[in-house]
């Protein structure tokens, strides 16, 4: 009965809904209150256990010895709820803002996983999709999944042709179950959030809508198809990096055929070992194109965790599942690159203005009490070396401003955080002594220095100019760092930068540049000295002359 009644939904609702509409969802609902009650006292009575463990550990002074317990105890009955919660478990591990720091902790552990469905439902819902039978679409197709998770599961497949696929079943009548919990959840959100004790910052409905949007793209898998080829057309020339190839005439909403993939799970050392894969040099491909995503295509991968990711006998990273994807625009991505280099320059000042930006912090906040509340909690930890730094706990650290300052997390920089924390979780479970900051600032550095685009060329002003001083020891230190990356050539670099200078757009420029030579009453030669002795060696005389002559054949035309 309960069955019927879910492939009648799933029907209804297919026929209602092609994208996140909360409206549409309440007014469908809305007719149908038992649906809903059954469902949110399920939800009730799994909360209530947890909440009366919490005050049944306050009772008995037990609430600091079984904080972990507790938090183990939510993730379970996230999981247990299904589909929808063991993505909000995910999503909730990203917010700081949200949720305290043990609890962050335990959350971040959740692993998508949920037992397989019948195979039987998932070859039916193959030929009803592809509108043949199965025989006439695969030439074989693995008896049972090979991998099951909260939206679908995986068969490996051949196809007629002779190419080795991977068939993704979405799980029947997943609609009905997703919808039901968004509207209960926003239910809950608009009655709860005058009560929370949280500075959200804003409506807490949005953050329900944003995971509805979010989750609704990845249930819709020919939006998940797109998805790949656009991220397979931004990695088109870059030899490190694998997209599997979409097999559109064996795709639809449902159903998604894609190249098989061969490679070692990251996490699996002794396989990447066995395959004669160096893990640094695996580390280092990872990093370097996750930076590419967020900082040159601003369109990134915003679930990397271990299922997500293999490591290829011939050194390639290759990316599978494209369903939770995200675009940045040009102005975000260069203030994140200034950012970080602001962050580890410990210049808060910058960097507060940049979280106004960047839209954790609304324009009317007052931000001088926040600068030195950045200082103290960012600058412990940082630390006295640029090598101790780490994302998480740069995030565990943010997330105790959460609840004295106005800090929210957009709804981007919450997939941004999931993205690099677990890839530098990835990396640490591969060479525990590896700092994502080593790859990560040499390619900011460079990308800085390059400036290939104004708005890149202005960031780099920005950093190397404040309060109207030009900053000669952060001009060394860029490029020191970057020339840690060993792919990195200080000429051509210098040869753009030469370039820009004797260009128009640089006239206000010159005139800062040759006051920051005698400013403070005195010629910085010892200044100018330093940074001679630090590029010296990679110049040689015949490639200075050519890099010059090409920099004024560049100005004047």
């Amino acid at each position: 009965m309960i069955q019927h009644q879910l492939v009648s939904s799933d029907r209804q609702l297919s026929q209602l809904l092609r994208r996140y509409d909360a409206e549409a969802i309440a007014q469908y609902y809305r007719s149908r209150p038992w649906a809903a009650i059954q469902r949110a006292l399920t939800i009730i009575w799994l909360f209530a256990s947890f909440i009366f463990s919490l005050k049944w550990d306050e009772w008995r002074n037990q609430a600091e010895q079984n904080k972990l317990k507790r938090a183990a105890q939510l993730r379970e009955i996230l999981t247990r709820l299904g589909p929808t919660f063991i993505k909000v478990g995910q999503a909730l591990s990203t917010r700081p803002d949200l949720i305290r720091k043990d609890f962050l902790d335990e959350l971040i552990k959740l692993q998508d996983q949920l037992p397989p469905f019948e195979n039987a439902i998932a070859f039916s819902i193959i030929e009803t999709n592809l509108g043949r039978p199965l025989q006439e679409l695969y030439r074989e197709i693995s008896p049972n999944p090979v991998a099951a998770a909260s939206l679908g599961q995986v068969y490996r497949a051949i196809l007629p042709t002779g190419e080795e696929v991977a068939v993704k079943v979405q799980r029947p009548n997943l609609l009905p179950i997703i919808t039901l919990d968004l509207y209960l959840m926003r239910w809950a959100a608009r009655w709860l959030a005058p009560w929370l004790p949280l500075n959200l910052g804003h409506d807490l409905t949005l953050i329900v809508d944003e995971f509805g949007t979010k989750l609704f793209e990845e249930i819709d898998y020919l939006h998940e198809g797109q998805n790949a080829e656009k991220f397979a057309h931004n990695f088109r020339n870059d030899p490190t990096v694998k997209v599997p190839i979409i097999y559109w005439s064996h795709t639809s909403q449902h159903v998604l055929t894609l190249e098989w993939i061969n490679g070692c799970k990251l996490t699996d050392t002794k396989t990447l070992c066995a395959a004669g894969l160096d893990a640094d040099a695996v580390i280092r491909t990872g990093v370097i194109a996750g930076l590419r995503q967020l900082l040159e295509h601003g369109f990134f991968h915003a679930d990397p965790h271990p299922g997500n990711l293999f490591a290829m006998p011939d050194g390639r990273m290759a990316y599978i599942d494209f369903g939770m994807m995200d675009q940045l625009e040009q102005v975000t991505k260069e203030t994140i690159a200034s950012s970080v280099v602001d962050l580890i320059n410990k210049d808060y000042d910058t960097l507060a203005k940049n979280f106004v930006k960047l839209g954790f912090l609304t324009a009317e906040t007052d931000i001088t009490p926040i600068i030195p509340a950045l200082e103290a909690t960012l600058g412990d930890a940082i630390g006295e070396s640029v090598g101790n730094f780490n994302f998480k706990t740069i995030t565990d650290k943010f997330s105790e401003l959460m609840y004295d300052y106005p800090f929210r997390v957009p709804a981007k920089f919450a997939l941004i955080i999931r993205s690099l924390v677990t890839q530098e979780g990835l990396a640490i479970t591969l060479n525990p002594n590896f700092r994502i900051v080593d790859v990560s600032y040499p390619y900011i550095a460079r990308r800085l220095l390059t400036g290939e685009s104004p708005q890149l060329r202005q960031r780099l002003l920005e950093v190397l100019f404040r309060n109207g001083k030009f900053q000669w020891s952060r001009l060394e230190n860029l490029i020191r760092i970057a020339r840690t990356d060993t792919s990195f050539d200080l000429l051509p670099t210098a040869q753009l930068g030469l370039q820009f200078l004797l260009s128009a757009e640089a006239q206000h420029l010159r005139r800062q540049l040759l006051l920051a030579l005698v400013e403070d009453d005195r010629f910085h030669t010892q200044e100018v000295q330093n940074l001679w002795n630090l590029v010296k060696d990679d110049i040689q005389p015949s490639r200075l002359f050519n890099a010059a002559l090409g920099a004024l054949t560049g100005a004047s035309s």
